[in-house]
C-alpha cells in the first residue's frame, strides 16, 4: 500500500488533483468529512454548546462570523475538528490496507505534522492572485481568504516537506498530464 497525501495552498487546486488521483485508488478527503460532521445535528449541538454559540442551525455562518471577529477562534474549532478527522483517516486506512494505492487530499497536511502517516506526500501550488480568484469564484471573498491564508505555512515552508511539487497555474489537462506521470513512477 502507497499512502499519497495531497496537500497545498488554498484554492491551489488540491480538490481537482484529488479527483484525478482518485481514479487510481480510493480517495479520502479530509473537508468531505469535516462537510459531514456539520450535517450531524449531534456534531452541531456539541460545537455549538463547546464554543458558545448560540444556535446550531445556520452553524457554519455562525462559525465564520466568530472567525472574522477573532482570531483565535480558529484555533478552538481546530482543536474539536481536527482530532474526528484524523479517527476517520485512521479508519480509512485499516478499511483500505489492501489497495495498491490510497490517497488523503488534506490541506493541512504539513500544519497538522501528519507527514509521518504517507510514503509519498504531493503539493499543489498556485500563485497567490490566481488562489484568490479561484476562491472567489466559489463565493469566498478577500477578508476570509486572507484569514485561511495566513493560517497556512507559506509554499516554501510546506514544499521543503513534499516530494513533489506541481505547479497548478494552466489547465486541468496540464495537470493531469503532470499528476499521472508522478504516479507512473510507483505503479
Amino acid at each position: 500500500m502507497n499512502k499519497i497525501g495531497i496537500t497545498g495552498s488554498l484554492s491551489s487546486g488540491k480538490s481537482t488533483a484529488s479527483k484525478i488521483l482518485g481514479n487510481k485508488g480510493p480517495l479520502f478527503s479530509a473537508d468531505s468529512i469535516v462537510k459531514k460532521l456539520y450535517s450531524q445535528k449531534k456534531f452541531r449541538k456539541y460545537i455549538s454548546k463547546e464554543l458558545k454559540i448560540k444556535s446550531s442551525s445556520n452553524l457554519k455562518s455562525l462559525v465564520k462570523q466568530k472567525i472574522l471577529n477573532d482570531k483565535s477562534f480558529f484555533k478552538k474549532l481546530e482543536k474539536i475538528i481536527h482530532p474526528l478527522v484524523r479517527k476517520e483517516m485512521i479508519k480509512f486506512i485499516k478499511k483500505h490496507k489492501n489497495k495498491k494505492f490510497i490517497f488523503f487530499e488534506i490541506p493541512l497536511l504539513v500544519e497538522s505534522r501528519l507527514m509521518k502517516y504517507f510514503d509519498t506526500i504531493f503539493f499543489i501550488k498556485a500563485k497567490r492572485n490566481l488562489r484568490l480568484k479561484r476562491f472567489k469564484k466559489k463565493g469566498g471573498n478577500n477578508i476570509f481568504f486572507n484569514i485561511l491564508d495566513k493560517k497556512q505555512l507559506s509554499e516554501k515552508k510546506k514544499a521543503k516537506h513534499c516530494d513533489h511539487v506541481i505547479v497548478n497555474e494552466k489547465n486541468i489537462n496540464i495537470l493531469k498530464k503532470r499528476l499521472l506521470d508522478i504516479i507512473k513512477k510507483y505503479e
